[in-house]
């Protein structure tokens, strides 16, 4: 199968955080599915609270060779999720050119470490502004042009294990990504008339820059109990890329295969739904 039969045909999917990482991955494996897709990043530093290095533009113009390299179109800009006004824009520039938008894949997001009452007020705020505002953002510039478009449509929002079971250290990263899940279930009810299903995703431990192992390794060695909030998880046979070998870290394309089959009709029952992507580590 070819991108140009795939079971995405025809469709075009917006994906915030589209640099690197999860958002590439998704854009890729999307991409490679049928849909065109409209990549955003911010490309930039945002906060000195934010210790581990951002995507950059060149990052950005290798997912659009990427996706290119799929026979697919791709829109990609430089947008802040924190800017409204650059949401709503990417978002009707990609519909003028596309002629319809499908499938949302809220992926962008930060996480930095820290005890509750040793945050700054910045180290707080940007990553509720980023991970739980930044999302509502993008579903605000979304959703009326699903809704104008008038095809339904898949909206996949990516939270985290933290966002179903609260972990030390990162308080303001599990409030956020709670947050995610109590957004996934509202937006489901409410834009179920339009035909528009709304999921959130769980994904546990993937390895991408935000991961930061250093840094949390430094939070064990200085507050050991917060280690037994953290199941490592199970190590797994793989065959990825040609490479076989064991593996515990998830890889981002693992966890596009779960988006492409939300943004797809193979995943048209399910709604207001959390799925955990985490080799049943949660239930530990």
């Amino acid at each position: 199968m070819t991108a140009s039969d795939g079971p995405l045909t025809g469709r075009v999917a917006f994906i915030t955080g589209a640099a690197r990482g999860q958002g590439r991955a998704h854009a890729i494996r999307l991409a490679n599915d049928g849909a065109d897709i409209i990549a955003i990043d911010i490309c930039g530093p945002i906060s000195e609270t934010i210790t581990y290095p951002l995507a950059s533009p060149e990052e950005l113009a290798e997912t659009v060779r990427a996706v290119e390299a799929t026979g697919r179109k791709v829109l990609a800009r430089q947008v802040d999720v924190r800017d409204l006004a650059a949401l709503q824009q990417v978002v009707a520039d990609g519909v003028e050119q596309f002629g319809r938008l499908d499938i949302v894949v809220a992926n962008a997001g930060v996480l930095s470490w820290g005890r509750i009452w040793e945050m700054s007020e910045e180290q707080w705020n940007t990553v509720i502004d980023v991970n739980l505002n930044g999302t509502w953002r993008t579903l605000r510039a979304a959703v009326p042009a699903m809704i104008e478009a008038g095809n339904g449509g898949s909206i996949i929002i990516v939270s985290s294990s933290a966002g179903l079971k609260a972990t030390p250290g990162n308080a303001h990263y599990a409030a956020s990504k709670h947050g995610l899940t109590a957004l996934t279930n509202s937006l489901a009810l409410e834009a179920g008339e339009f035909g528009i299903r709304v999921n959130s995703i769980h994904p546990y431990s993937i390895d991408t820059p935000m991961v930061e192992k250093d840094a949390m390794m430094a939070l064990f060695a200085k507050h050991p109990s917060f280690i037994h909030s953290f199941a490592p998880m199970p190590y797994q046979p793989v065959n990825h890329q040609g490479k076989k070998g064991l593996q515990e870290f998830l890889t981002a394309e693992e966890v596009s295969n779960v988006v492409a089959w939300l943004a797809g009709d193979a995943s048209a029952t399910i709604s207001g739904s959390q799925i955990a992507v985490d080799r049943g580590t949660m239930k530990y």
